[in-house]
C-alpha cells in the first residue's frame, strides 16, 4: 500500500467506511416508502427481501463455479446465459427470494479468467452486486475509494488486497449498472485433482468470484489481508 497521503491525510489506498448515512441510504429509504405508500409492494413484502437477502452468501456463485470446474457441458452453458445455467442449481434470478420479488432480475453474465486473462468486478455508480448468487456486497465494495480506484489503477488496487498479476496478464474491470450483473470465474488451481464438486465449492471463496483473490488448496475463507478492519484501514 502506498504510504503518500493527500491533503486531507488519508493515504490513497485506503478504503474507509462510512460512520455515518449515506445520501444513497437516505435515497432507498425514501423510495421505499413511496413505493410502499403506492401499493407496489408491501412493508411485509420487503421485510421478507431483506430477511432474505441478509441470509444468503456467496455459496449459490460457489456451486456455479465448481459445478463448471468439473463439467464442462455446463460451463459451456453457465458461460452462455448465465441467468438460465443459475436455475441448474436452484438459483432463480425471476424470483430470487421465492417470494415473487425481482429486484435483482438482470443480465447476468459469468466471466471466465485464463492464463493471459483476469476479470475484475465493480460498480461504479453505486453498488449493484450479484446477490442471488454471492450474497450482499461486502463494506468495501461500496467504498467511493474501490469503486474510483478499481477502474483507473486495477493492478495497484488488486495488489492491495495481495493479488499481484503478471505484467503480460491482460485485466479487463467490469463496471455493473442497473441491468448487468457479473460474476468472475476463477481457474481452477493445481493440486485439485479429484476434488469433488463440495470440496471444490469449499475454495471458491466471495473474494474469488469478485476477482481480487486466487482460489487456493488450503484456502477456504476470504483473510484479514483481504478484509476491512477498524478505521477503514486494510491490514
Amino acid at each position: 500500500m502506498s504510504t503518500r497521503h493527500n491533503g486531507h491525510g488519508e493515504a490513497p489506498g485506503e478504503f474507509q467506511i462510512a460512520t455515518k448515512v449515506s445520501e444513497f441510504e437516505i435515497l432507498e429509504l425514501a423510495v421505499r416508502e413511496l413505493a410502499i405508500e403506492k401499493g407496489l409492494f408491501s412493508a411485509e413484502d420487503h421485510r421478507k427481501f431483506a430477511e432474505w437477502a441478509d441470509g444468503i452468501g456467496p455459496h449459490g456463485g460457489s456451486k456455479l463455479v465448481a459445478k463448471a470446474w468439473v463439467d464442462p457441458d455446463f460451463k459451456q452453458r453457465l458461460l452462455t446465459d448465465g441467468t438460465k445455467a443459475c436455475l441448474e442449481v436452484g438459483i432463480d434470478w425471476l424470483q430470487p427470494t421465492g417470494v415473487g420479488t425481482p429486484s435483482d432480475y438482470t443480465f447476468f453474465y459469468v466471466l471466465e479468467n485464463t492464463p493471459k486473462l483476469h476479470n475484475v468486478i465493480v460498480c461504479t455508480l453505486c453498488s449493484c452486486y450479484p446477490r442471488p448468487v454471492l450474497g450482499m456486497s461486502p463494506d468495501w465494495y461500496r467504498t467511493p475509494n474501490y469503486r474510483r480506484r478499481m477502474v483507473r489503477r486495477p493492478r495497484e488496487v488488486l495488489a492491495e488486497f495481495g493479488l499481484h498479476l503478471p505484467a503480460d496478464v491482460e485485466l479487463r474491470v467490469h463496471d455493473s449498472n442497473q441491468k448487468s450483473r457479473f460474476m468472475v470465474m476463477p481457474m481452477r488451481p493445481e493440486g485439485t485433482e479429484g476434488w469433488s464438486e463440495k470440496q471444490l465449492a469449499e475454495i471458491v471463496t466471495r473474494d474469488t468470484m469478485i476477482g481480487v483473490a486466487l482460489p487456493a488448496p488450503n484456502r477456504k475463507s476470504d483473510t484479514k489481508t483481504e478484509t476491512l478492519v477498524s478505521g477503514g484501514r486494510r491490514r
